[in-house]
């Protein structure tokens, strides 16, 4: 079971009724389960805030087969992959896209996405931009030299890719990732930033990136 509504009250429900299944439940919070089996596939994972670390299981960030796939073509890498999370509920993806303008941006987003008019309508104007609706990020991360995304499970996908990223941490059930990320010296921007500030961020580390690698 993968699902933030399946409370604890819903497991033990779910045990009386099916004894004999074994459940297994994801997590990424350090909840409290009535479950047989915990899984986490998060990094940086400290098993000993769990009450019962015994039924707890660690495992590797699950990744899918695109990524697998697209890993082993060889593209022309150009330009920023930029994706905030299908919905994006921060609104933060045309705030960023404003800070650059004659970099080529490969632009990821769904259409849950409350501003895709307007994100489109910038689009069109602004032609640096690579517009990729409802399309899967894993050609788009193949095929670019950097990343601005956010630090939820997309991380993985980006660290899997071998791409460079800075990531905005939108939620508070990040803060795990959000931990080992910054223990391996990747650029974490808080929720809460307001425009201005986000661009000066992202200006600044997309700035320091290029400086390093040209060393």
């Amino acid at each position: 079971m993968d699902n933030y509504e399946f409370s604890i009250e819903y497991q033990k429900r779910f045990k009386k009724l099916f004894p004999d299944i074994r459940l297994s439940c994801f997590d990424d919070e350090y909840k409290d389960y009535y479950c047989d089996e915990i899984i986490n596939h998060n990094l940086g994972v400290n098993i000993n805030k769990y009450k019962n670390p015994k039924i707890v299981k660690i495992i590797s960030p699950l990744i899918r087969d695109e990524f697998k796939q697209a890993k082993k073509k060889k593209y022309k890498k150009e330009g920023i992959f930029i994706s905030l999370g299908g919905s994006d509920s921060k609104n933060l993806t045309l705030e960023i896209l404003k800070v650059f303008h004659n970099k080529i941006i490969n632009l990821y987003i769904t259409t849950a996405n409350k501003n895709l008019k307007k994100i489109q309508r910038y689009a069109k104007i602004h032609k640096n931009i690579r517009l990729h609706i409802n399309k899967d990020v894993a050609k788009g991360m193949a095929k670019s030299e950097f990343g601005i995304i956010t630090s939820s499970t997309i991380a993985y996908e980006a660290l899997y890719m071998d791409l460079p990223f800075i990531a905005i941490q939108t939620a508070k059930n990040q803060e795990n990732l959000v931990k080992y990320l910054k223990k391996k010296k990747y650029i974490i921007l808080k929720r809460g930033l307001n425009g201005r500030k986000i661009k000066r961020s992202v200006c600044r580390s997309f700035r320091d990136f290029k400086r390093y690698n040209h060393r």
